[in-house]
Order: C-alpha cells, then structure tokens, then sequence
C-alpha cells in the first residue's frame, strides 16, 4: 500500500459540498453525509481539497513507515460520485448485483446517482466496508 497523500483539513465539509456546481450531485451529496453520519456517528472532515471522510486508521507501509487514511468517506467529483467504501479483501459480489447502477475500482465504487441506485444495499456496503476494515486496522471516529 502506498503512502497517502491526502490529509485531513479544516475545510467544513458542509460549506464544501454548498460549492458543488452541479445541484443534483450537491443534493446526493447532502444525503450521503447523513447516511454515513448516520451509519459510522462519527463527525465528517474534508481530506485534501475533494474528499468527505469519515474515522481515520493507521497503517504500516512496506518501507517500515505508517500513514493515514480516512475509514470511509465520498467524493462528488463531476463525472460521478465516488464512494470509498470496499475493502480490497472482501467479496461484495452479491450486494453489487442488488446495488443499481454503478462501476467499481479496488477501493471505489462509483455512482452516476443515488436515484439509481438501492440505498439500503448501499448502507449494507458502507457497514461491510468498515467492518473488513476494522478487522485489519484500529479505527477512530473524527
């Protein structure tokens, strides 16, 4: 794993999404920070200039050196939205095919938008998420 480079700021992540051009992104957006305040209770923070994280864990690279990632958390990026929800390790096959609409990438998933998509299946990969996570790493809520 390599080291990340996106760190947390003090940016409010809810003034941040206020910027989103796009006013259907900035509506799926407002619902995915209360779905994942709702889901982790932890306190969202901007990580770098795009991201909505919500927790922090530790790791250890392979160089001996330990780095800081965000446990879970989105992005309303123009194109889509990409959620950082799937644990490289876990098999999510059965809740993506009830998902809706969607692409994946290792740690990724990526939504066009939330209409298109089964909120509840969602919410499923989001905990499932968190959990393959805790399983391998402390996590802390922000």
């Amino acid at each position: 794993m390599a080291e990340n480079l996106t760190k947390p700021t003090v940016v409010d992540p809810a003034a941040f999404i206020a910027t989103v051009e796009h006013a259907g992104r900035r509506g799926d957006a407002e619902t995915l920070l209360a779905l994942m305040g709702r889901i982790t209770g932890w306190t969202p923070r901007m990580w770098g200039p795009s991201i909505i994280g919500f927790g922090s864990y530790r790791y250890r690279l392979a160089n001996g050196r330990e780095s800081e990632s965000l446990a879970t958390g989105f992005s309303p990026r123009k194109a889509n939205m990409v959620l950082y929800v799937l644990s490289g390790d876990a098999d999510y096959s059965d809740d993506l095919a009830l998902l809706g609409k969607h692409k994946t990438g290792n740690i990724c998933l990526y939504l066009n938008r939330l209409d298109d998509v089964d909120l509840v299946v969602l919410e499923r990969i989001i905990r499932r998420g968190l959990d393959a996570i805790r399983e391998q790493h402390p996590v802390t809520g922000s």
